[in-house]
């Protein structure tokens, strides 16, 4: 290890700031452009089936790089591909703001998706092997977890504001100083870290060359199924041919004698049920921002920045729950709270489903939405730290990578089917004679329904994959490492456990 010394709360806590800042970009980018849209296509004369690659090349690459990027860091050092990946995000963005074409615009955002997978992982690692597991990490996953879960909403009112008062080119050129500032930073706030020493390090290129590979494709083929179909033969292949690529991933990482996944790392229990219960987490509510800003905008006829405004609540409710989540498992134990924030997101998505056509932002969308920032912060959080709990410290960036790749394929693939769900609603509600509104509001009505079987699923598997006993211990360590710190102070000797 190399870098500043962290031995003080103080520079921890400088560091996280550092690590979150960068979480909060990387995830607002993923839904910041999607306001800003209609001025995009406005501008560079871009048809509306191609806009939306506008925001998929970005969550194509992100999705397909993300479980590369986690290993790079356990072996080329965490903090040096955090810098990395920043220093590109932060580059795209600048070029993507200049854009003046169509493919110029689109292909900055992949290169913004290359960068943040490069760089989320590696985020998440440093957190995991900085801070000690229990209520010390705890804590620090709740910030993270506000953070990340914020930035969905935050990303929507964000890009209202800058495209009505600035221009689209900010929603891209924001991330420019924030980046600026996080590079500068890093070395001065980070320990670099790394899973072996520099001779014994090989990387497994087949197994990088097929998972990417795989990933990406399948993240494309789920994103574009309601372009191409979701039932075509386009989309088909495209989502067996990934299979295809996926399993072969598999059969070279068995022969492989320096694997890029040791599949060891599943013999985890926790671990599998928690990634299981982040697929549905993005199934069930990445979705969620893209149908309410619809239903906003479309049927309710809010401006850009209203409907920016109008995420308000549901930003503060999840900053407000992620910290408390990170209080509870330290007390509880991940599971119960796990079950809890999956049962609540459920229950919002089924209230969402009663949206009227000539509804209210009061009557329809406020409390629903602040319930599902509720849920969110109560999922988000201990997740993640199940995800993470366990795990040896060489493979922080590998466990790291699963979560967020399980997350963003789950989004893609929840979004991809309650699009599919929404629109083809929508056709029967006008084949019946129903009016434009009627018909749009029953397709998010029943997209919505969906979306709320999706996070009752999620909360049924984590009661029965995540293990009570992990979740236990877990509680159990973090009361006593806890315990003899406040024990210390008062120079007592520390107590038990209980």
């Amino acid at each position: 290890m190399s870098g500043p010394d962290l031995s003080s709360p103080r520079a921890k806590n400088l560091a996280l700031m550092v690590l979150a800042l960068t979480q909060f970009i990387v995830v607002i980018d993923a839904s910041i452009t999607n306001v800003a849209l209609p001025s995009i296509g406005k501008a560079l004369d871009i048809d509306e089936k191609s806009l939306s690659w506008v925001v998929n090349s970005y969550t194509l690459v992100f999705g397909g790089f993300l479980l590369l990027g986690g290993r790079l860091a356990d072996f080329l050092g965490r903090r040096r591909m955090f810098m990395i990946g920043m220093t590109l995000f932060g580059a795209a963005s600048l070029a993507g703001g200049f854009a003046q074409t169509e493919a110029w615009l689109i292909i900055a955002r992949a290169v913004q998706g290359l960068g943040a997978a490069i760089a989320s992982p590696a985020a998440l690692s440093i957190v995991t092997t900085t801070f000690a597991e229990g209520s010390e990490r705890n804590r620090a996953l709740a910030i993270w977890g506000a953070v990340a879960g914020a930035g969905g909403a935050a990303g929507v009112l964000l890009g209202g504001v800058l495209t009505e008062w600035a221009g689209w080119e900010w929603v891209l050129f924001v991330n420019v100083p924030i980046a600026a500032f996080v590079v500068w930073q890093a070395p001065q706030r980070l320990v670099e870290s790394r899973e072996e020493e520099e001779s014994e390090r090989t990387l497994d290129i087949p197994g990088a060359v097929t998972i990417t590979a795989g990933l990406a494709l399948l993240v494309y083929g789920l994103v574009d199924a309601v372009n191409a179909g979701w039932g075509s033969s386009t989309t088909m292949l495209r989502i067996a041919g990934a299979l295809v690529l996926i399993a072969a991933f598999v059969v070279i990482e068995l022969r492989s004698r320096k694997p890029l996944v040791p599949f060891s790392i599943f013999r985890n229990r926790t671990l599998r049920g928690a990634n299981v219960v982040g697929l549905l987490t993005g199934m069930s509510l990445f979705s969620m921002f893209f149908l309410i800003t619809l239903y906003l905008q479309l049927v309710l006829g809010l401006s850009a920045l209203d409907a920016g405004l109008a995420y308000l609540p549901l930003a503060v409710s999840i900053i407000l729950a992620a910290g408390m989540a990170g209080q509870l498992v330290t007390r509880l134990g991940f599971k119960p709270v796990v079950i809890t924030g999956m049962v609540t997101v459920g229950i919002a998505l089924a209230w969402f489903s009663q949206i009227s056509p000539d509804g209210t932002y009061l009557a329809d969308v406020l409390v629903p939405s602040i319930l599902a920032g509720i849920g969110l912060g109560l999922t988000f959080v201990p997740v993640t730290i199940a995800a993470m709990s366990g795990t040896k410290r060489e493979e922080a960036g590998l466990a790291s990578g699963l979560i967020n790749t399980s997350q963003q394929v789950g989004g893609a693939l929840g979004l991809a089917i309650l699009s599919s769900i929404a629109n083809s609603t929508t056709q029967d509600s006008f084949q019946t004679g129903a009016s434009q509104l009627v018909a749009l509001t029953d397709g998010y009505s029943q997209a919505f329904v969906v979306g709320a079987c999706f996070a009752i699923a999620g909360a049924i598997l984590a009661a029965i994959l995540i293990s009570s006993k992990d979740s236990c211990e877990h509680a159990e360590a973090s009361s006593r490492r806890s315990e003899p710190t406040a024990s210390r102070s008062k120079s007592l000797p520390p107590r038990a456990g209980h």
